[in-house]
């Protein structure tokens, strides 16, 4: 699955968190720049799952984003820039980390993962 994020300068261990759950980063802004903040009109094409930093972005780019992901019908998560927050989100969502123990199990999901 191809994730887009918005916020945070830094992503830290963000992609390996993403990694763990089956998510490429396909598209990173920081927010904080100012043509980041630009209002885009689409999101970039292939995005699958949006995912916007909130303790990084004011309030209008957040409502922008996530009005942009309601019109495309692409699933979206907000939470802090931490890698607890950022698990404790994508499994309330229905994600599911993949299990290091059964590597055969998770090689064989992963191909038939939908989300």
């Amino acid at each position: 699955m191809n994730a887009m994020l918005v916020g945070a300068d830094t992503l830290g261990n963000i992609p390996g968190v993403l990694d763990s759950f089956g998510i490429n980063i396909h598209k990173h802004l920081s927010g904080r720049n100012s043509s980041h903040q630009r209002k885009l009109d689409r999101l970039p094409a292939g995005t699958e799952l949006l995912i916007l930093f909130t303790d990084f972005l004011g309030h209008n780019v957040m409502k922008h984003f996530r009005e942009l992901a309601n019109e495309e019908k692409v699933k979206f998560i907000a939470c802090r820039r931490s890698v607890c927050s950022l698990k404790q989100s994508l499994e309330c969502v229905g994600f599911s980390e993949r299990c290091a123990s059964c590597p055969n199990a998770c090689a064989a999901r992963q191909g038939k993962r939908k989300h």
